[in-house]
């Protein structure tokens, strides 16, 4: 094969829903009868897939000329050890490019759109056709590149978890999460749904529900008129990470007065756990993938010290 480098990219790719649910009912004529059946629109299913896959053969063959290809789907990526001069191609949704982005160590992301009228993709900003133009000036060093700040779950059995839009801190089910919470010489003990630690890319997703949450129970209490939509987002290269409790629960033996704050580099949020059984830590959405934080477990939450590199 006439290829014109023998630099490395690895493809990303993901199942779609009709792969899911085919792999659910057996068959595409079993999966279209349960979708129909519930009043569904089958015809969109069919359609993202017939979109997604032939995105897939279209860059599949692109890159296959620009140098070494190997493709690999996103259920594997926990396990796949990426080189460190590797070239990582996602064909997206935005969720695909956050999950790869705290497996690697440096390397930079390019984030393709497979289906532009489908997907508005944040973290996309190239499609399929661009690729031989962006890939060249990826591997001479020509591309600009743009820095994502990370969160850090570190436990005091040597377990670490990134997350590269936000951390989930709690219980495994809707129970109270019960810890205890230091910070910048403050301790106390908490009752809660958990904690969401966010990043700045994630400002846009959970944290930014969160604090317009806060702010419109507030300003209802408050009896004033809230204003506008609360945004709460930083940059994404920001070097602090913003902490919020979700219902924490005063009591006689739980407080909340610290419920939210800023971590920094020299500022970590520690959470000693005391709940017996599911308490966990997961990121970016990924329940599956997650630590787990029963009782005894420190967990120190920082900001990471790689970060992630996205080609823009």
């Amino acid at each position: 094969m006439d290829r014109s480098s023998e630099n490395k990219i690895v493809l990303i790719v993901r199942k779609t829903r009709l792969d899911e649910l085919i792999a659910r009912f057996n068959t595409e004529s079993q999966a279209r009868f349960y979708v129909e059946h519930l009043g569904a629109d089958f015809s969109d299913y069919k359609r993202e897939h017939e979109n997604y896959k032939a995105s897939v053969q279209h860059v599949q063959r692109l890159l296959s000329d620009l140098g070494r290809l190997q493709t690999i789907d996103r259920e594997f990526i926990t396990n796949f050890i990426f080189g460190n001069t590797d070239t990582i191609v996602v064909l997206g949704q935005d969720g695909l490019v956050a999950n790869v982005l705290k497996y690697l160590n440096g390397q930079p992301v390019v984030g393709v759109n497979p289906d532009p009228e489908r997907w508005e993709g944040v973290l996309l900003p190239f499609t399929v056709p661009d690729m031989p133009r962006i890939i060249p000036e990826v591997f001479s060093a020509n591309r600009p590149l743009r820095e994502v700040t990370m969160a850090k779950a570190e436990l005091n059995n040597g377990q670490t978890l990134h997350g590269v839009n936000d951390l989930f801190i709690g219980p495994k089910s809707h129970t109270s999460a019960r810890y205890e919470l230091q910070i910048d010489g403050h301790s106390e003990i908490h009752s809660s749904s958990g904690i969401i630690v966010s990043t700045g890319l994630g400002s846009t997703g959970w944290f930014r529900s969160v604090v317009a949450g806060a702010t419109g129970i507030a300003a209802r209490l408050s009896g004033n008129k809230q204003k506008g939509t609360p945004q709460g987002n930083f940059e994404w290269d920001a070097n602090y990470l913003y902490f919020s409790v979700r219902e924490p629960w005063p009591s006689k033996t739980s407080s909340a007065e610290t419920t939210f704050g800023k971590i920094t580099p020299n500022k970590p949020l520690k959470l000693i756990s005391q709940m017996p059984e599911n308490g966990v830590i997961f990121s970016d959405g990924i329940e599956n993938d997650f630590l787990e934080f029963n009782s005894g477990t420190l967990a120190s939450i920082s900001v990471a010290e790689k970060k992630g590199l996205l080609v823009t």
